[in-house]
């Protein structure tokens, strides 16, 4: 039986029926509780459950509760205002927030912070390698020097005297001459890390020193003629191409090796990082040493004659020779043709050099006349000059700078930075010599430029030449004998082959097409069938009775048919792209076209 509640003061009154709460069942462990009665105080909870009927409350009505502890009036809590649903979505049907927007899901807020996290992470990374690169900078404590004259005077006329006069007495003494008039003329080379100094006179005369400290290494006569000189991978081995046979001595003037079939060598060049020492001959072969296995790599004959021309390109490790119809050829122990061919003087070519970038290449040849050229592909003259008496010697400098030898007179030019050509309008210094020049070479790390001529050795000041910052680990001026050695070991395990030296170095990183496709075809015609291709289809035996001869052929023939099918739907695919390409883009369709085939 139910019984309706007294109206009370917590109590809404009844509004309907239906909104009344049905009674419980009572179950066998609960026990019917006491109403209690108008008048008396409600005491404290019990266990017991009041079973009670009392009228189900709306949703937004609120009943203050008591509190069991505190006896203080409990302040009632803002009730929750009921929104229709339908009122929330906008015209589109997306719901919508209180404040007119879309709501923003938990999901969408995690992305978003995470978003955030990784640009905040990415900022401090960048603020990170900002202050590297500033403590880096403190470490690059030298600058390049550089020469300017007073009230626009002309630095050409600035002569090694007062450049003497004006520097340190540390600079001033990188300054020198040895009067070796006895045995020259002299051909010299400085070692890849600047430190030390080899020269070779006509006459015999070989000898090495720590041209900093002036310190002696060795000094030998070898009683034949000297033609070229130079250092191996370090200043420990030393090779000279004496009149007959090309020989190898250390830093103690022994000879290690003779190499015979190297013989009557005029040229040396060196490439550090695939330790190979490339020789021209009066028999026109250029020949390539492996001085680290001690094998010839290739034996390459130019077919222009004496070969007495030849430099390097630091950039490409590719050998350019000066030959004497006035071309210069480029030449890679890959391949037994010459890479380029360029045209550069109407007569023979007398020097050649190449920047340290690879960039710029400077020819002199017969008719008087100095060029420099782009070596971007576009093999053009940059920039021509006539000179007087003609340059027999040619050499840049880290820094760009070109130097140019003329009899007993060496000019030098300088242009706008390490990346941009010399100016040929105004050379940046002149020096006049006792002797007629025999070799230049710039020293490296060092505002130096040594010269071999008749007279002996000149080392001269060139501000701004040299690389006023090098690397500790690749070129270290001060590194010990231990530090020497670790140095060589790891080079040799880094050494580069020489099958990968080619005019774009970059392109070894791409995949040659053509030559793919060729060796296929080489191997094919060898072997007489094809290894890649596609073993024929075999069905798999299957189980109760399906394995029959009618069915294995079946399901062959139905394989040929699809592969068929492959093969002449892409035929086609290929005939309207040709046509689709061989059709006027100006033509208008035409009903007659689906007959034509």
């Amino acid at each position: 039986m139910e019984t309706a509640p007294k109206p009370g003061k917590d109590v809404p009154p009844k509004k309907d029926k239906l909104q009344t709460k049905r009674k419980k069942p009572r179950r066998y462990w609960e026990e019917e509780t006491v109403p209690t009665t108008a008048g008396a105080s409600p005491g404290p909870p019990r266990n017991k459950k009041n079973r009670e009927l009392r009228p189900q409350r709306p949703k937004n009505a609120h009943i203050l509760k008591k509190s069991r502890i505190s006896k203080k009036p409990q302040v009632p809590k803002k009730p929750r205002e009921w929104k229709n649903p339908e009122s929330q979505r906008g015209l589109s049907g997306v719901s919508v927030g209180p404040d007119g927007c879309s709501p923003v899901t938990p999901l969408i807020l995690w992305f978003f912070s995470k978003t955030r996290s990784r640009l905040e992470v990415a900022e401090a990374e960048e603020e990170e390698t900002s202050i590297k690169a500033a403590r880096s900078e403190l470490l690059l404590a030298e600058e390049p020097g550089f020469l300017e004259g007073e009230d626009g005077e002309d630095t050409a006329k600035i002569c090694q005297a007062d450049i003497v006069e004006a520097v340190d007495i540390a600079s001033a003494a990188k300054h020198f001459d040895l009067n070796l008039r006895q045995f020259g003329p002299y051909r010299l080379n400085y070692s890849r890390t600047g430190r030390h100094l080899a020269f070779g006179g006509r006459r015999g005369h070989v000898a090495a020193l720590d041209w900093v400290t002036k310190k002696l290494m060795c000094e030998i006569n070898v009683m034949e003629v000297v033609r070229d000189i130079r250092f191996l991978h370090s200043e420990a081995l030393l090779a000279v191409a004496q009149n007959r046979w090309l020989h190898i001595y250390d830093n103690q003037g022994i000879e290690l090796h003779c190499i015979r079939r190297c013989d009557r060598v005029t040229r040396l060049e060196f490439l550090p990082f695939h330790f190979l020492l490339a020789t021209a001959s009066e028999t026109g072969f250029l020949t390539y040493l492996d001085v680290s296995v001690g094998k010839i790599v290739a034996a390459l004959n130019a077919r222009a004659g004496r070969l007495d021309v030849m430099s390097q390109n630091p950039y490409n490790a590719v050998i350019h020779l000066g030959h004497s119809n006035g071309t210069v050829s480029l030449w890679s122990p890959a391949m037994k043709e010459p890479l380029a061919k360029i045209l550069c003087h109407r007569g023979g070519v007398r020097a050649v050099a190449v920047d340290s970038t690879g960039t710029y290449m400077a020819t002199s040849g017969l008719d008087h006349q100095l060029k420099i050229f782009d070596l971007r592909g576009t093999y053009q003259p940059l920039s021509t000059r006539t000179l007087p008496h003609g340059a027999g010697h040619l050499a840049f400098s880290q820094r760009g700078l070109l130097v140019a030898g003329m009899g007993d007179i060496v000019n030098i030019w300088a242009g706008q930075g390490k990346a941009s050509p010399p100016s040929l309008e105004q050379p940046y210094l002149t020096h006049r010599l006792s002797g007629p020049v025999h070799g230049l070479q710039f020293c490296p790390f060092e505002d130096v430029l040594g010269v071999g001529h008749t007279g002996g050795i000149t080392s001269m000041l060139v501000p701004g030449a040299g690389e006023p910052n090098f690397d500790g680990l690749e070129s270290n001026p001060y590194r010990s004998r231990k530090q020497r050695q670790e140095w060589e070991v790891k080079a040799l395990l880094e050494k580069v082959p020489a099958e990968l030296i080619c005019l774009d170095p970059r392109a070894l990183a791409e995949v040659d097409v053509i030559s793919l496709e060729q060796g296929k075809k080489e191997q094919i015609e060898r072997l007489g069938y094809d290894p890649q291709a596609k073993a024929p289809f075999q069905p798999k035996p299957k189980q109760k009775g399906r394995s029959s001869t009618a069915s294995l052929v079946k399901r062959k023939r139905k394989v040929m048919d699809e592969e068929h099918r492959d093969k002449v739907r892409q035929s086609l695919q290929q005939q309207h792209h040709k046509e689709a390409k061989a059709k006027p883009t100006g033509a208008r369709p035409s009903a007659l076209d689906r007959f034509v085939r």
